[in-house]
């Protein structure tokens, strides 16, 4: 299991690489977000899990993470990923191998560990349980216990946590390049006493996630907005570059006479 080996230097780095990488690719990212989740308790840790759908999403965990929260950081990636970029584990991820199922309950620990860490930040894990990316608009989705298997081992340390749901859509709208929309819903409070175990708690979170998607989809299609905020706006693409060209010119010519 690769672990965290978090380091604050390579933190600002890819605070600042990954929003030069959403400018670049997207004309903009914008954030639906309930307004209980900046109520959240900083002492209770949480768990933020989301759908998996495109290969952004370790990127705008930790934009979310900067611009929102100031949390301390924690994200799972499958292994042979986190192999491949291992600089992630310096922003807090760690990695768990579906291949060695005999591996998972270290790793499951090892997230309940972190969580459970006393530490002046919220602490906060990022996970998709789903396993693998796959189509937004798939369904029915499938999640993997782990997330509640956490939950579970958590609990045996500490009083509650926050589960959070979180769903992401990437939609082609009026401009060349895309817009991503991330929502977020009120946290839900796990504790001792309401813990429904790891197989009611993973169907709960999966038809949360299902209706969640299902209300982002039709936000965007209707376009009802209102609520987002912007937290990055993409430089100008071509359509633009190639508009504001086309007024510059006719202004020019304006000066000039026929």
């Amino acid at each position: 299991m690769l672990k965290v080996r978090r380091s604050k230097i390579y933190t600002l780095w890819f605070g600042w690489y990954s929003r030069r990488q959403f400018r670049r690719y997207f004309n903009s990212v914008r954030v639906i977000m309930q307004a209980g989740v900046r109520q959240m308790d900083l002492r209770t840790p949480v768990i933020f899990y989301a759908n998996h759908a495109y290969w952004w999403d370790g990127f705008w965990s930790q934009l979310c993470t900067e611009e929102f929260f100031h949390q301390r950081l924690h994200i799972i990636i499958e292994y042979q990923q986190l192999l491949k970029h291992q600089f992630f584990t310096r922003i807090g991820a760690f990695s768990l191998d579906p291949s060695r199922p005999k591996t998972l309950h270290r790793t499951l620990s090892y997230a309940a560990e972190l969580l459970s860490d006393n530490h002046e930040r919220q602490n906060a894990l990022w996970i998709f349980p789903q396993g693998k990316i796959e189509h937004v608009d798939k369904r029915p989705l499938v999640f993997y216990k782990g997330t509640a298997s956490i939950v579970s081992r958590l609990l045996e340390k500490i009083p509650q946590v926050y589960l959070v749901s979180v769903v992401s859509r990437i939609e082609y709208l009026e401009e060349q390049k895309p817009e991503l929309f991330l929502s977020f819903r009120d946290p839900h409070l796990v504790s001792r006493s309401n813990f429904p175990g790891a197989v009611a708690l993973t169907a709960f979170m999966r038809e949360m996630t299902e209706s969640h998607l299902d209300e982002l989809s039709r936000k965007v299609q209707k376009r009802e907005m209102q609520d987002a905020v912007m937290i990055v706006k993409g430089s100008a693409s071509v359509n633009r570059k190639s508009e504001a060209f086309q007024r510059l010119v006719h202004m020019d010519g304006g000066k000039h006479p026929g």
